[in-house]
């Protein structure tokens, strides 16, 4: 997958999946002891998903002209992220899905302690990927990376808008409560992965990053909206998980709220937003462009 061969939005996809499954083979390789636990980890991480959040890494990366293998690391540390979130918000002390990825949810497969453990180690693989990359950037760059990652994860990023979600169910919840809660439970990881893809070329500009940012917020908005459209319209074999769910736990989303014809304007809105927002970028963000547009048209 070098810089050159970026060029289709489907292509990426299939490229990231690949890259990042043979990445986190290798990661998962290297341990030798509770196997038990290394084959759930596995099962809740490879060959599955949308590889959205590391594609959002690599698409950052090639439009700030940064190098493709400087962004494994960091696109294989949001994925862990992104899986162990998974794992926990599945569990029925949460979400409670038996669904997950098209395959029975990790505390299903194995049972509930271990998927509690799963997540956990994760987790820590999340951060020992970062802390430990072979990579051209520098010790700073990498402590750098390590702090986007943890705050986007921590009280003031994705665990802090679970924690809100979870407040507000059943409770009369209104508009700009709930982009609150998804601007830090969906938003804050991907916003993190567009900061991580830039911080891979060191000449990144601030102008650049603040670009890139704005691109995040309004991508990060427009995924959570297109999630809520297709929670409510999809159907359980296509999302891999099941479909409904949200309503059958009274969670407040932008269906709820909004109405489905007014959520899809919504999305469509953010969408165009977060495409205009990179006006000043060149042809190497097209990736990005072209993403905006897939997160809002996506039927899983």
């Amino acid at each position: 997958m070098e810089t050159q061969n970026f060029i289709a939005l489907d292509n990426l996809l299939c490229q990231t999946q690949k890259r990042v499954d043979r990445y986190l083979n290798g990661l998962f390789s290297k341990s030798i002891s509770n196997q038990q636990l290394v084959k759930a980890m596995h099962y809740a991480s490879i060959d599955g998903g949308k590889r959205i959040r590391p594609l959002l890494v690599y698409a950052s990366a090639k439009a700030v002209g940064a190098s493709i293998e400087d962004a494994d690391a960091p696109a294989c540390a949001v994925e862990l992220i992104h899986s162990y979130s998974l794992v926990h918000d599945d569990l029925p002390a949460m979400d409670d899905d038996a669904l997950r990825r098209g395959k029975p949810s990790v505390h299903k497969a194995f049972s509930e302690a271990t998927a509690i453990l799963v997540g956990d180690a994760l987790q820590s693989l999340a951060f020992q990927c970062l802390s430990q990359q072979k990579s051209s950037l520098t010790a700073e760059t990498k402590l750098t990376m390590i702090e986007i990652l943890s705050e986007a994860t921590g009280v003031e990023g994705m665990t802090g808008g679970q924690a809100m979600d979870l407040r507000a169910e059943s409770h009369n919840v209104k508009l700009k409560s709930l982009e609150n809660i998804h601007r830090l439970k969906t938003g804050a990881l991907i916003k993190a992965s567009i900061r991580l893809g830039a911080l891979c070329n060191p000449k990144t500009t601030d102008k650049q990053f603040t670009i890139l940012e704005n691109f995040a917020d309004n991508i990060g908005l427009a995924f959570q909206v297109q999630d809520d459209i297709l929670d409510e319209i999809g159907d359980t074999i296509t999302l891999g998980k099941p479909q409904g769910s949200d309503r059958a736990q009274s969670k407040a989303t932008y269906v709820s709220l909004l109405g489905i014809d007014e959520a899809r304007k919504k999305a469509n809105n953010l969408s165009k937003d977060a495409i205009d927002s990179l006006a000043e970028l060149s042809l190497s963000a097209n990736v990005l462009r072209e993403l905006a547009s897939f997160v809002v048209t996506r039927i899983r």
